[in-house]
């Protein structure tokens, strides 16, 4: 029973510890995280300002950063090297073209 918890419990670490898209507030902010080593440049769009492009940060090695202002939920997209890429986000919209956006909600 144990060494099945022990595996349970290494899974979910895992799998946790794997994942490519985050977010954060802080300070009137919202920092999205994207992992991903192998893009040579990544540009984020949101609902908030009518999905213009904006460059995102690279954080290191793995990780971009972009960052809007706090205040309400908004839909999101990256582009990863000229190609739209949905990260696995919690909560998914459609979208005026028959695809999907991420959608991101405050925290309560």
């Amino acid at each position: 029973m144990s060494r099945l918890l022990l595996s349970l419990l290494s899974a979910v670490l895992f799998v946790a510890g794997c994942a490519t898209h985050y977010s954060r507030e802080e300070n009137g902010l919202v920092h999205l995280y994207l992992k991903d080593g192998g893009a040579r440049e990544v540009r984020f769009a949101s609902s908030r300002d009518g999905f213009v492009l904006h460059p995102a940060a690279k954080e290191d090695a793995k990780t971009w950063k972009a960052t809007v202002p706090k205040g309400g939920e908004f839909q999101y997209f990256y582009v990863v090297d000229g190609r739209v890429r949905l990260p696995d986000c919690p909560y998914r919209e459609e979208d005026d073209f028959g695809s999907h956006n991420c959608l991101y909600k405050p925290e309560p």
